[in-house]
């Protein structure tokens, strides 16, 4: 017995939920089946530390124009559920105790605040840095403020003594992305999609086209176009219509940790040291998860970025949270309070799911009538909601921004757009 979709979504993590949303709520489709195996936001959407930022340094400005779209959507839903899903504006936080990372943080800036971040403000005497508040995100600076020497540690007194420069990105901070989700599920489902628990186990063509979508349970659904949405299970779900997507996966852990001595403060922007830590290369962060509330921490740093195959369930290294709070304590030194007691915190995360250019795939797919969201690579949260937007284009066919070319499966069929994307690097905007 086959039932009939006009369009099926495969995955539920965020892409697929927000492509539902944008399909079904943002542009009226009718007939939208949403299938995964397991309820929604739970195999990724859910293991990361949940930030947002309009700071992507090159190669183009494309990578920064999309997200900051992405944005704008995200505080147009904010606006309109009196901030459910609670984003801030409480900003990234750059700091460096080398000569070199000030002029590196300064350039870097100056050519993000080029691509349309925002202006660039350096401050060395006290008066004119204005802090981000706790909660909120209007009536809040754009761009960036350098804060240099004394300017670093008045404003944040948690860095150490030895700390240069401090670089305040201010269109960036984070939101609970699960409440996110949820409310764009309760949109879509109240607009018509269909929620269905169970696997996808085989797409059926017909005539070079999408015919069926078939179900691990031994159900199918007739339908002629169908979304890949599937995050790090992409790979698998392309072969199922004959593709070999351009896609591979990094692991990567957080710690989620109980800051019972009040170390950091919980008014703190997304901390991120760029100095390497004893041969470990820079790039430690650490948040507070629920603003001036509790005391738990998020810890991440990336220090392993070589491809891998992924398991289920992803496994850790056990010493990833004693490393953590080494590379901190360089940054806060007090954190080194840690080293002594057992706390180590909880370790969790997934895959990236990611191409050589470190872009999203979002558009057709070869087999008429098959899309594809996804290739999100540890900015799903983030990039949702232009993604999405995109894919929704895209399906009905409306008006396209003139960055879309920049994410559609085809670009890989250019020979010298891969060689340029191999030169650029998967680690392109990644922090």
């Amino acid at each position: 017995m086959s039932a009939r979709a006009e369009l099926v979504i495969c995955g539920a993590g965020i892409a697929g939920v927000a492509a539902a949303y944008h399909l079904a709520v943002r542009q009226r489709v009718r007939g939208v089946v949403l299938v995964d195996e397991r309820e929604p936001l739970t195999l990724t959407s859910d293991k990361g530390t949940q930030g947002y930022r309009n700071w992507w340094p090159g190669p183009d400005d494309t990578m920064l124009r999309f997200v900051s779209r992405s944005i704008d959507l995200l505080e147009e839903i904010a606006d309109e559920t009196t901030n459910l899903f609670r984003l801030n504006r409480r900003g990234y936080l750059f700091a460096t105790a080398e000569e070199d990372g000030v002029e590196r943080l300064r350039s870097t800036a100056r050519q993000v605040s080029s691509y349309g971040m925002g202006p660039l403000r350096e401050h060395s005497a006290p008066g004119a840095y204005e802090p981000a508040p706790a909660e909120g995100f209007r009536d809040q600076p754009v761009g960036a403020d350098l804060l240099l020497d004394d300017e670093a540690l008045r404003a944040f007194p948690l860095l150490s003594r030895t700390t240069k420069a401090a670089l305040h990105v201010r269109r960036a901070g984070w939101m609970n992305a699960v409440a996110l989700g949820a409310w764009m599920m309760k949109q879509s489902m109240a607009a018509g999609v269909t929620f269905v628990r169970d696997g996808v186990s085989a797409i059926d063509t017909q005539g070079g086209r999408v015919s069926r979508v078939r179900l691990s349970s031994g159900a199918s659904i007739d339908t002629d176009r169908v979304v890949l949405a599937t995050g790090p299970m992409l790979p698998h779900s392309g072969r199922l219509l004959g593709i070999e997507l351009p896609l591979f996966h990094e692991l990567h852990a957080k710690v989620t940790f109980a800051d019972t001595l009040g170390i950091i403060p919980r008014s703190s922007p997304f901390t991120i040291w760029i100095d390497e830590v004893d041969g470990f290369p820079g790039g430690v962060h650490v948040r507070p998860i629920d603003g001036p509330r509790g005391n738990e921490l998020f810890f991440i740093w990336t220090f392993h970025t070589e491809p891998i195959q992924p398991v289920w369930p992803p496994t850790f290294d056990a010493r990833y949270g004693e490393v953590c709070l080494r590379g901190l304590a360089a940054m806060a030194p007090r954190m080194s309070a840690y080293l002594d007691r057992p706390e180590r915190g909880y370790v969790d995360g997934g895959y990236y799911c990611k191409t050589t250019d470190n872009r999203p795939l979002v558009g057709p797919l070869p087999v008429e009538g098959a899309f594809i969201i996804g290739g999100l690579s540890g900015t799903g949260i983030m990039t949702s909601q232009s993604a999405a937007e995109l894919l929704a284009a895209h399906v009905t066919q409306a008006a396209l921004p003139d960055w879309s070319n920049a994410f559609v499966p085809t670009r890989y069929d250019d020979p010298a757009y891969v060689e340029q994307s191999l030169r650029a690097g998967a680690l392109t905007g990644q922090l």
